[in-house]
């Protein structure tokens, strides 16, 4: 008989500092029933009863831990449904987003915007164009280019050099 508690006093001790360390860094969301210091002194105050009620009761497994996403959790979505100040923010964006698409004018992006002042550009050169040619003006292409230029004798088209 005393041979059998020289190996098992041993066994039992080494299942119990396992089990300390296991109970002291098991996710707080996994232990059932005590707090986690509560389940820790009964381990080693009753070590055989202690190491089975620790197993048994107060181990939970990986499912106690799991995340959960808000819209699965009952008492995030229970605290959406009485929540008024929120459902008159709603309302409030609702009225801003119907007044915008209400509005008459559409604001263009910036691209569309650079497009079309190019374009109405483009179409004023033409107009100007349009008018010299029915004045009967040649319009030279370089008078355009470089208006600074006033014939001083500074440009490239000088025929003063």
């Amino acid at each position: 008989m005393a041979r059998l508690l020289f190996i098992l006093i041993p066994v039992i001790v080494a299942i119990t500092i396992y089990t300390v360390v296991d109970c002291a860094i098991i996710d707080n969301r996994r232990v059932r029933g005590l707090s986690k210091p509560i389940w820790i002194v009964l381990i080693l105050v009753l070590p055989v009863i202690g190491l089975a009620l620790w197993y048994f009761i107060g181990r939970g497994g990986p499912e106690l831990a799991r995340d959960v996403a808000p819209d699965d959790d009952p008492s995030f979505i229970g605290g959406l449904r009485g929540d008024s100040e929120q459902d008159d923010r709603i309302r409030q964006l609702e009225e801003e987003l119907a007044a915008l698409d209400a509005e008459e004018e559409i604001i263009r992006p910036r691209d569309e915007k650079r497009r079309a002042d190019a374009a109405a550009a483009e179409e004023q050169r033409k107009r100007r164009e349009a008018e010299r040619s029915s004045d009967g003006t040649a319009s030279d292409p370089s008078d355009d280019e470089h208006p600074s230029d006033h014939g001083h004798g500074t440009g490239t088209n000088s025929s003063d050099a």
